[in-house]
């Protein structure tokens, strides 16, 4: 039988938190970068793709996910099939940490079981090249960090892709909270269904496991998640999932997601920047979601 499980992600857990524990408090920032950019214009908004978004509707409220097929196509894909064959439909969390995530999409729920489809290739990693929508949020010199859509990630310097074969550079997501990750076994091509909601920023499972989405809405929900490793009688699951672009017009939710190509998104990063100083990392950058 195969297990799927976030492999040695809990043995990290203690260390962690501990780290973190000892992290210094960030330097005060300046009074002309305390204050936030005025408000959003409509040019700061984008609409998600409806095919790209996931309603999921729980007993502890609505969850709305965007999938980015830009970074793992093929977990996207599987994703998206097994919503339309309604297969996580009634799925309990049934493996959920404080600090780290909360899992599902386990017909079995239990850790032990996935969809009749065949397990997919890793995407722990892809390419960036001149068309990925690409927003730059800090330069590292050998790094760059920053957002594609809602998903934060972390790059190759763009300085290398002419060096490189296809013009492109090594890219990866990075585990904030609201990223979604595949689970899997040991193996890395070994992801099926299961995956998993991060409650709180994870970052020892960047370039080990597959991000394909993050939550835009619903967070207080996903840390709202009874806890356990097992959950002891999970009660908490998902009543119903559906692409957004499948939803009847009568019972779509209208949303549209801060752009981080605007200008109020910008101004945003710079703010943040100067009021975290050494310690700014992308998971301090709220987006903006509006959900009507």
């Amino acid at each position: 039988m195969k297990t799927t499980v976030l492999l040695a992600a809990a043995l990290a857990l203690a260390a962690t938190s501990a780290v973190a524990q000892r992290r210094p408090a960030p330097k005060a920032a300046p009074a002309a970068a305390a204050a936030g950019p005025a408000a959003p214009t409509a040019a700061d908004w984008r609409t998600p793709d409806p095919n790209d978004v996931l309603v999921i509707d729980t007993n502890k409220g609505r969850i709305i996910l965007e999938m980015l097929p830009e970074v793992a196509p093929g977990h996207v894909e599987r994703v998206r099939g097994l919503v339309r064959e309604k297969f996580y439909d009634g799925h309990r969390f049934f493996r959920v940490i404080d600090a780290f995530m909360a899992q599902t999409g386990d017909p079995q729920n239990s850790g032990q079981g996935g969809s009749s489809q065949p397990d997919i290739a890793a995407e722990f990693m892809f390419r960036r090249g001149p068309e990925t929508p690409f927003v730059l949020a800090a330069d590292q010199a050998v790094a760059e960090i920053g957002f594609i859509k809602s998903l934060p990630v972390m790059t190759q310097s763009m300085m290398l892709a002419p060096m490189t074969r296809d013009g492109k550079i090594s890219a990866w997501a990075l585990y904030c909270p609201g990223v979604a990750g595949m689970a899997r076994a040991e193996a890395e091509n070994s992801a099926n269904s299961q995956f998993f909601l991060m409650r709180q920023a994870y970052p020892s499972l960047e370039k080990r496991y597959t991000a394909w989405g993050r939550v835009i809405s619903g967070q207080e929900a996903v840390r709202a998640i009874k806890v356990g490793e097992p959950v002891a009688d999970p009660q908490d699951y998902m009543e119903r999932v559906r692409l957004l672009a499948d939803l009847p017009e009568a019972e779509r939710p209208k949303i549209r997601v801060i752009d981080p190509k605007g200008a109020w998104f910008k101004a945003e990063i710079a703010r943040v920047r100067a009021a975290r100083g050494a310690d700014f990392t992308a998971c301090d950058v709220n987006i903006p979601v509006e959900v009507k």
